[in-house]
């Protein structure tokens, strides 16, 4: 689905693809503090990004970008320390469930997942529909939190998961409480390769989809992620008045249409983005 689709999830920006405005910055990398070793693990462990679940130490050193010696030494560590496990009987390495402590231990510590989840809830029981909350971060919008409807179609997808910010209802909505500055920064460093015969890739015609949404306070995304699918979307404002995540609403057009879901379902998702606003940073309070 468009935010609660199918499909594989875009690899995040490599670190430095930044636009014009992070050209300005200081490159983090080049402090003393930086420990280029820490960086290369990491770039092992997202070797595994990918589709394939089990890579041989040739195939993990080619995604990673690392030499084969360097590599090496990565996998050995991370395999003793838990984080990466030989295929028994093949070449092969994968990750162990031992990643999945860092993802439990974000979401058990999200204070906005706890106040989402109940409006989340209420919506994917009254509505029998698939909500969700998505956060930015970078290019991409994450799925924290995941509410399955009675007629979920893709199962693709599940906490974790990432799709490019400007291809979403929900990342179009974020987009439109951030400064124009930060929209441009991000559309630079956006990979727009259309992942449906329907996905919008002109710069210009983004950009005016999120000022619309904007206006309007809501955005509606349609067979632009995954075909069969309507997502409408409304952000999550802080006490600055700044985009901080967004809750969504996905449908199947088997049984919608783009009117129909503007119609019935922005009341709900408006409602739960202000009344978790609202609960969360004390927004719209008299």
């Amino acid at each position: 689905m468009s935010d609660g689709g199918a499909g594989r999830p875009a690899k995040a920006a490599k670190r430095g693809t930044g636009g014009k405005g992070a050209s300005k910055r200081a490159d983090p990398a080049r402090s003393s503090l930086f420990v280029g070793s820490t960086e290369k693990a990491f770039q092992v462990l997202h070797a595994f990004d990918g589709p394939r679940r089990h890579m041989t130490l040739a195939d993990i050193a080619r995604a990673a970008g690392l030499d084969r010696s360097a590599t090496q030494r990565l996998v050995y560590t991370l395999e003793v320390l838990g984080y990466l496990r030989r295929i028994e009987g093949t070449r092969n390495y994968g990750l162990t469930s031992k990643v999945l402590q860092f993802s439990h231990n974000y979401l058990k510590a999200n204070d906005l997942i706890d106040k989402a989840s109940p409006y989340l809830l209420d919506i994917s029981r009254n509505l029998g529909e698939t909500c969700n909350l998505h956060e930015l971060d970078g290019h991409e919008v994450v799925f924290v939190a995941r509410f399955p409807g009675q007629h979920l179609i893709n199962v693709d997808i599940v906490i974790g998961s990432r799709l490019p910010v400007y291809f979403t209802a929900s990342g179009t909505a974020i987009l439109s409480a951030l400064p124009e500055e930060e929209r441009l920064d991000l559309l630079k460093r956006s990979p727009l390769a259309p992942l449906t015969p329907y996905t919008v890739t002109d710069p210009e015609q983004l950009l005016e989809r999120v000022r619309i949404a904007a206006t309007r306070g809501y955005a509606v995304i349609m067979n632009e992620t995954v075909m069969g699918d309507i997502s409408v979307a409304a952000p999550v404002i802080d006490e600055h008045g700044r985009a901080v995540a967004a809750i969504n609403i996905s449908v199947p057009t088997t049984r919608w249409t783009r009117e129909r879901a503007e119609a019935e379902l922005v009341q709900h998702v408006h409602v739960a983005a202000t009344s978790i606003s609202k609960s969360k940073f004390n927004r719209y309070a008299a």
